[in-house]
């Protein structure tokens, strides 16, 4: 296929309406925090709806596409560059001073939600000496594109491996995580002698931005659930020229591969995941009705049993609001850079504070700040109907027919069992469980990664 290319840039606009951002924002915190108390968690503090400067994600076209021989449909793949106005960098750091800070915890843990410590000297980090330039910079620095689908720009990075016969892969990030959790692993992919690998083991990287995400389009209507977005997925595929190709995710990627899978696409050989969804039924049911856990289980099963009990009995608070309000909780986070940080950081028992660097995490919670995407990227838990992404049946994971590879991570929200692996997937042609990194595991252990996924997919070539 011949792509026809247009080049765009993003420039998140404004749109002013004269009011000034402190105002009237007690009133609707109290809302949101009505909703919170009708949750058994407790989170971290919020603001309300600003009613000046609503930052907007917009693609400014710098040329006209060519015409394409089905004029019905663009499918044209169009370069895409960074360039973020300097006030909206301004504008980001005087809220950031302008935050009003709640009282500290009333216990000496994390029990409650992120500590009021460790969310001021992110602030003060995030205000001061964070760099948003240098993370434009790197992104730049990739080949980047944007491509329309099914009426929305789906935005990705494509990085071709110098070896011939390199094996087209697609990565799909997760929430709270973004393009950026996979960067680091791009190098070890594409380009594997560098780091210790063979040639033969290299891949070709295609990462997107999920709809709603950073600089891919916010869906307008309710279409864009995790089965569109698979197919979506393989429509990027063959456009880009990869008649035969493998996928790979993890959280939200995850969901998206095994749907994939599930689907069968022609050219599609095989799938890899990092947050396999193997919880039979039976365990989810016991685990959703607060009951003791079945007996019998073995000593890894009971394991992961208990993991997943104690994150969704006091970490999955924000899995119910978004799944349920993603709307409610959606003012709050586009208006306090602060609330929306603590709403990320506190991700997995605070996973992003332990085992990422701040700069590292603000790149992340800034592209979400600066695209506007805290309410559009919550939709995608409301899109899946708030189901879990763990278990097995919920998924479907036994109508999936690609050969599947799993890698398991111990700082991951549950060690899945082989016992539960294999019972989900028929035709499981990988399994490991490796000794370090958590659920951000490309960006936790970027080389141990791609060494997963040489090994996982090595007989798929």
């Amino acid at each position: 296929m011949d792509l026809q290319r247009k080049q765009q840039n993003f420039t998140p606009a404004v749109a002013e309406t004269g009011a000034d951002p402190r105002n009237n924002r007690r009133f609707i915190l109290a809302s949101v925090v009505a909703v919170f108390c009708a949750l058994p968690i407790l989170v971290g503090p919020s603001w309300g709806q600003t009613g000046r400067a609503v930052i907007e994600q917009r693609f400014v076209e710098r040329e006209q596409p060519l015409k394409h021989d089905a004029p019905s449909a663009d499918e044209s793949i169009r370069p895409f560059h960074i360039n973020v106005p300097e006030d909206q960098l301004v504008d980001l750091r005087q809220r950031l001073a302008a935050t009003r800070w709640p009282e500290a915890e009333t216990v000496a843990d994390g029990s409650q939600g992120v500590e009021l410590a460790t969310m001021r000297d992110l602030v003060r980090y995030w205000q001061n000496n964070y760099d948003w330039r240098k993370a434009e910079a790197r992104l730049n620095a990739l080949p980047q594109f944007v491509t329309t689908i099914d009426g929305l720009d789906i935005y990705f990075i494509q990085v071709k491996s110098r070896y011939p016969n390199a094996l087209p892969l697609i990565i799909t990030h997760g929430w709270p995580g973004s393009i950026f959790e996979l960067l680091k692993a791009i190098g070890p992919l594409t380009d594997p002698t560098a780091y210790g690998g063979r040639a033969e083991d290299a891949f070709d990287v295609v990462i997107p931005s999920l709809p709603g995400f950073g600089f891919s389009g916010k869906p307008h209507d309710t279409s864009w659930n995790p089965d569109h977005i698979a197919r979506a997925w393989d429509l990027l595929m063959k456009r880009l020229g990869y008649a035969r190709y493998v996928a790979q995710g993890g959280d939200w990627g995850a969901l998206i591969s095994e749907v994939m899978g599930r689907q069968a696409p022609p050219g599609l050989l095989g799938i890899h995941t990092n947050y396999p969804a193997t919880v039979p039924a039976e365990i989810a049911k016991a685990i959703s009705g607060g009951d003791p856990a079945p007996p019998g289980l073995s000593a890894d099963e009971k394991a992961a049993f208990d993991a997943i009990s104690a994150f969704f009995a006091k970490l999955a608070g924000y899995r119910v609001i978004q799944g349920t309000r993603p709307q409610t909780i959606g003012y709050a986070l586009t208006d306090s850079p602060a609330g929306f940080a603590a709403w990320m950081y506190d991700y997995n028992r605070g996973e992003p504070q332990r085992l990422l660097t701040k700069d590292e995490v603000l790149d992340d919670i800034t592209l979400y700040w600066l695209t506007n995407t805290a309410a559009s990227s919550a939709r995608i838990y409301w899109e899946n109907n708030n189901a879990s992404l763990s278990t097995s049946t919920v998924v479907r994971t036994t109508e999936i027919s690609v050969p599947v590879a799993v890698t398991v991570f111990p700082g991951e929200v549950y060690r899945a069992p082989k016992s539960w692996t294999q019972r989900a997937f028929r035709n499981l042609i990988y399994f490991n469980e490796v000794d370090k990194g958590g659920h951000f595991a490309a960006w936790e252990q970027p080389q141990l990664f791609a060494e997963e996924l040489r090994a996982a997919f090595r007989s798929l070539r």
